[in-house]
């Protein structure tokens, strides 16, 4: 199950039904089952906090993913800063909904297990933001 929170922020998120459905959708195209995976809008100020506490790093991101999962079952908490969603939908000339839903997908693939240490991997990952973002509203 997909739930949805606000932190430090107040972001009316009105697609949740289709995102959770679309979420799951993913997790099944990857041969994982959805678990229990908490979206969590925030500032730029609480992600930074978040990233400084609990990983030691002093910089923005734009999502922070922290793994729960178990065998196939995805399970995790995406932080999304909003203000670093609408500065990257700038920076990259493409709509707000469509980078948010760039970066929800992001985390989930992170609970897949894919990762973007390396050119290759970064690669990989766009490719499969790319794919699913192409069937979002399809599901």
């Amino acid at each position: 199950m997909v739930t949805y929170f606000n932190e430090d922020i107040n972001f009316p998120f009105k697609e949740k039904r289709l995102t959770s459905r679309w979420l799951k959708f993913v997790a099944g195209s990857e041969a994982k089952k959805l678990g229990d995976v908490a979206i969590i809008f925030c500032s730029d100020n609480y992600i930074l906090d978040v990233n400084i506490k609990y990983l030691g790093h002093d910089y923005y991101t734009d999502i922070i993913t922290f793994d729960y999962c178990e065998g196939d079952r995805l399970s995790g908490d995406l932080f999304i800063s909003i203000d670093s969603v609408r500065e990257n939908a700038s920076f990259y000339g493409v709509d707000f909904p469509t980078e948010l839903n760039r970066v929800i997908v992001h985390g989930l693939l992170h609970l897949i297990g894919y990762d973007d240490h390396s050119e290759e991997d970064i690669a990989m990952m766009r490719a499969k933001e790319n794919y699913y973002l192409g069937l979002r509203d399809k599901v």
